[in-house]
């Protein structure tokens, strides 16, 4: 990656104990990493996981091969559902 794409030109601020701070530095230390390299890194783990958990999900097969059966029946007909959808939307002006 070319140097001026990686260049940290943001600032982050946050306040800890200093306990909690000499906990990260420790785990930064032991992981051969400087502080900002290591919070960063799991911050954006952190945050990857976050917004993964809400657009993307894994099954295993025996849970996707329930999935798909589930995908696969006809689609019933709900007579309720379909009266619902021809009223007028009380959302629209």
């Amino acid at each position: 990656m070319a140097e001026a794409a990686r260049r940290r030109d943001e600032r982050l601020s946050l306040r800890a104990t200093a306990e909690e701070r000499r906990l990260i530095q420790q785990a930064a230390a032991v992981s051969e990493v400087d502080v900002t390299t290591f919070v960063l890194g799991n911050a954006l783990a952190g945050a990857r996981q976050v917004l993964a958990d809400r657009d993307r999900f894994v099954l295993d097969a025996d849970a996707a091969a329930a999935w798909e059966s589930v995908n696969d029946r006809p689609a019933r007909k709900l007579p309720g559902l379909a009266a619902l959808m021809k009223r007028p939307s009380p959302f629209v002006d």
